[in-house]
């Protein structure tokens, strides 16, 4: 049996990269269906080669996981990036902010990237990156399309196997074609072969930027819910107040309405960023009313 990765999966099929040997399309056995199991796209999986001229074959298991994202649905991935614009669009901090929830609660290490930074001026890009200096991620201004920071961002993604999303317009497919040259090619080679060229950037694809250097590339998305989670577990998504636990005068403070705060006070000394802070009042509001109608 031969060991390859996933790096694309559509209407049945699951495109294998094999080192040295290309990329192969191949179909689960029934055997996944029984145990209910699904390959996902960044799979490490063994491959049972049925044409080695069409370059086919059949995938026979699936090696065991590091990781399983939920949203996007991916496997094996060690690191977020997350790409928004610094302008043109003007960036939905709300739905960054949902995002950082998202993958702080899949534990996952995040690089927030703000794209276009040759669309505004130098100090509004960097209010943007003291908004989440605090945040716990690494944070970095680039402009794709100059190849301003993109050497640096390159290094960030250097031995790591990355998933990057963001909404439509940040210029995530600039970027993700300007970091895999061939990032192109291979999407269309699996067009060709499937006909549906057009409909594949509503799935996760798998590139190969160097040896052990990868990055996904998912379907951007507009909007995401934070529901799933209780309010009391919101104040641990926002590592600026980490080293507050503890110091407000009521022991779990949801650092809302209650006095004596020591997160709020923070605030106030400039120790938390006001948007930041103003980003957790918005969903600790939210996830409090998402209560009140399960109880009412």
């Amino acid at each position: 049996m031969i060991q390859g990765r996933i790096m694309k999966g559509i209407a049945g099929f699951y495109y294998v990269y094999i080192e040295g040997m290309g990329l192969y399309e191949c179909k689960a056995k029934g055997i996944f269906r029984n145990r209910k199991q699904k390959p996902l796209v960044g799979d490490d999986v063994e491959v049972e080669i049925l044409d080695e001229q069409e370059k086919e074959g059949n995938i026979i298991r699936l090696l065991p996981r590091s990781t399983e994202l939920i949203r996007p649905a991916v496997a094996n991935v060690d690191q977020a990036l997350i790409i928004f614009a610094a302008a043109k669009p003007k960036p939905n901090l709300s739905l960054l902010d949902r995002f950082l929830i998202m993958m702080d609660r899949q534990s996952l290490k995040t690089i927030v990237c703000f794209n276009k930074k040759d669309e505004t001026t130098t100090e509004e890009l960097q209010k943007l990156l003291d908004i989440y200096a605090g945040c716990g991620c690494r944070v970095i201004g680039i402009s794709a399309k100059d190849q301003d920071g993109t050497e640096e961002l390159k290094e960030m993604l250097r031995g790591h196997t990355t998933t990057a999303a963001g909404p439509s317009g940040v210029g995530k497919s600039t970027l993700i074609n300007l970091l895999v040259p061939d990032a192109g090619m291979e999407t269309g080679a699996i067009s060709e072969k499937i006909d549906r060229g057009k409909h594949t950037t509503r799935h996760s694809e798998l590139f190969r930027i160097e040896t052990d250097s990868y990055i996904f590339d998912t379907p951007g998305f507009s909007s995401l819910e934070i529901w799933e989670m209780e309010k009391e577990e919101l104040r641990y998504s926002y590592p600026e107040f980490h080293i507050y636990e503890g110091k407000c005068r009521f022991q779990g403070c949801l650092h809302g309405k209650e006095p004596d705060c020591a997160v709020k006070r923070a605030v106030e000394e400039g120790m938390i960023h006001q948007k930041r802070y103003e980003s957790y009042q918005s969903f600790l509001q939210e996830l409090q009313e998402k209560e009140k109608r399960r109880y009412s």
